[in-house]
């Protein structure tokens, strides 16, 4: 629930996301908002805001306003930008629903958003149709061409055309309160029907603040924008940064086009999810490997072993000795600065990694190469980042320190984390009863992990509270830790999921990374280079076998790995195995997977 102390205190001209964008495209109207990679679509401040206020009339005109809900399907294009930022605009809420989402689960969506609009593009149309089984959608608005075949089907600009003549877009925006909810952020579901999470102008508002001391923004900075808006880190990450301070953004609708995109683009300020970030890692340590030139070789690895170094004594706040420091050095000369251009982050000024939890060496490697990635800690019902690791004081393995703005943070008897303040959501949309279990009388949000804080307030998160594996002889462990080793030992691997609860050891079941499989199938000449195949090579199981073995030795004994199954499918997210945000869904694993399990223990 938002604090009105924090209400109190925010400047009148920015008390919601529409007066922030207010203000944000009179200061910089000729300069960029919104591209993509090859400029085929480039809006600056003014083109886009004239489009919001098209938008905003359009939707006025199919009898959107305050308070209605309007849902957002669609690919990360400047379009999406347009069309959230015209019915904010109207007093609506918008709210993205994740491209995976089957039809039932989309149709449970709608009943609970209960919105009468939908915005999305021509692949999505036809399940968007059949998911409204209850007739309560009205328009279906296409931001591409929906086709001679789509009946009734309007057209972003047929609605853009279409605005109300009477409808007073000034009057409407600043008739917008900072309690009023901005977006839903609809939860994973994997216990339960989907939450919807409903966040305040007043909320993203907050988190702004708090995080502005740590990295302040500009219209000077850039952003590449490829992870889903259903997600709150996109949403605050590139959206509302982009309407409050005027950062540019790339937008990238496919995903894996993200690496080729980044020296496109050279961001300032760049988030990723873990498996990102073990990918730049494995992607370096390959081309390295393939480097013909021992001497270079050698060099490189080198100065990434100095810059490891480097990373870790401050991590652990023990002075860099002279003679390290004038070889660190060398190596940003020679090769780490040269590293960063390579992958489109030598302007990269703050990095962000959260979503689950990052293997140290991974977040080592990365701060080797000079990229200053913070481990942040948060969830969709506290408006994304509650802590963060200080840019000056990065401690790896924690998450960092609350973020200041009248946020509190405390730990539970049983350890579990609990949050308190403006940034804690609204509430559950149309769910009382969930809303009470999550936040207490006191306020204070249950978050349901299990965290440790120190003497100088860093936050560990040891683990969901309800993921620990508890084996047989009664010893908890935190599967994430077990999994982030072997994801940092095995580049061959995609997704982890270890097994143990009730069981007397550890096992673990694999999938691997097709693009890691292609790569190395090219390498060593093999025809087929498809996870299927190469789960049955021995010389593949082998290499696995390796990464386990280098992975078992950073865990304690009874957290090491006895055997593991690599499985012939690649997970999807949004499919059986893993969430839209690509969360491990454990108990369909285990339930699916029961054989494989079982034949481990055989």
């Amino acid at each position: 629930m938002a604090d009105g102390r924090y209400l109190s205190r925010m400047k009148s001209d920015i008390r919601t996301l529409c007066a922030a964008f207010q203000r944000t495209s009179a200061a910089h109207p000729d300069a960029v908002a919104l591209r993509t990679p090859d400029d085929s679509v480039s809006l600056t401040w003014g083109e886009y805001a004239a489009r919001v206020r098209k938008v905003a009339a359009g939707l006025a005109g199919l009898g959107v306003g305050r308070g209605d809900t309007v849902a957002l399907m669609l690919t990360n294009r400047p379009e999406f930008h347009v069309v959230d930022t015209g019915a904010l605009h109207t007093g609506a809420t918008p709210f993205s629903i994740y491209n995976t989402l089957a039809t039932d689960q989309i149709a449970y969506l709608f009943s609970n958003a209960g919105n009468k609009v939908v915005i999305t593009e021509k692949q999505f149309l036809d399940k968007l149709v059949l998911a409204n089984t209850a007739g309560q959608v009205e328009h279906f608005i296409c931001v591409d061409d929906p086709g001679s075949d789509a009946d009734g089907v309007m057209t972003l600009a047929e609605l853009e055309a279409s605005g109300d003549p009477d409808f007073d877009f000034d009057a409407a925006w600043q008739a917008v309160e900072p309690s009023d909810v901005l977006t839903l952020i609809y939860t994973s579901g994997t216990t339960g029907p989907p939450k919807g999470v409903e966040l305040t102008h007043a909320n993203l508002l907050a988190e702004m603040d708090a995080l502005h001391g740590y990295f302040p923004l500009s219209h000077e900075d850039k952003l590449v924008s490829y992870l889903p808006d259903a997600h709150i880190a996109n949403r605050w990450g590139a959206h509302y940064n982009n309407m409050r301070y005027g950062i540019q953004i790339t937008t990238v609708a496919d995903p894996k086009q993200l690496v080729a995109t980044l020296p496109l683009v050279r961001p300032t300020f760049f988030g990723a999810v873990p498996a990102v970030w073990y990918k730049v890692k494995a992607g370096i340590e390959a081309a390295l490997a393939a480097e013909p030139d021992e001497k270079k070789r050698k060099i490189a690895n080198w100065a990434i072993a100095t810059g490891t170094k480097v990373a870790w004594l401050k991590s652990d706040r023990k002075p860099v000795p002279l003679a390290l420091k004038v070889q660190h050095r060398l190596a940003e000369k020679l090769v780490l600065g040269k590293l960063r251009e390579r992958m489109g982050l030598d302007q990269v000024r703050v990095a962000a990694t959260g979503a689950s939890a990052i293997a140290p060496d991974a977040l080592a490697f990365m701060l080797a190469l000079g990229v200053p990635v913070l481990e942040v800690w948060g969830m969709s019902e506290t408006s994304a980042v509650v802590t963060m690791n200080p840019p000056d004081g990065i401690r790896i393995g924690t998450v960092g320190k609350v973020v200041p703005g009248g946020s509190e943070i405390s730990l539970a008897e049983d350890g579990e984390l609990l949050v308190r303040g403006p940034l804690v959501m609204k509430g559950y949309r149309n769910d009382p009863v969930r809303t009470a279990e999550a936040i207490d009388s006191d306020g204070w949000m249950h978050t349901g992990d299990i965290a440790t804080i120190d003497g100088d307030g860093y936050v560990k998160i040891v683990d969901r509270k309800k993921e620990l594996i508890i084996n047989a002889a009664g010893k908890n462990m935190s599967p994430q830790n077990i999994e982030g080793a072997v994801k940092v030992a095995c580049p061959l691997v995609m997704s982890v999921v270890a097994v143990g609860d009730d069981r007397p050891f550890v096992t673990a079941l694999l999938t691997l990374d097709p693009d890691a499989c292609a790569a190395y199938a090219a390498k060593v000449g093999l025809p087929d280079a498809s996870p299927a195949v190469l789960a049955e090579d021995e010389t593949v199981k082998a290499l696995i076998q390796g990464g386990i073995d280098q992975a078992n030795e950073k865990l304690a004994r009874v957290e090491q790995i006895k055997k593991f199954a690599i499985l012939p499918s690649t997970w999807e997210p949004g499919g059986d195995e893993l969430t839209p945000t690509m969360k491990l869904k454990r108990r369909p694993i285990a339930e699916k997977y029961a054989p494989e399990i079982d034949a481990l223990y055989a």
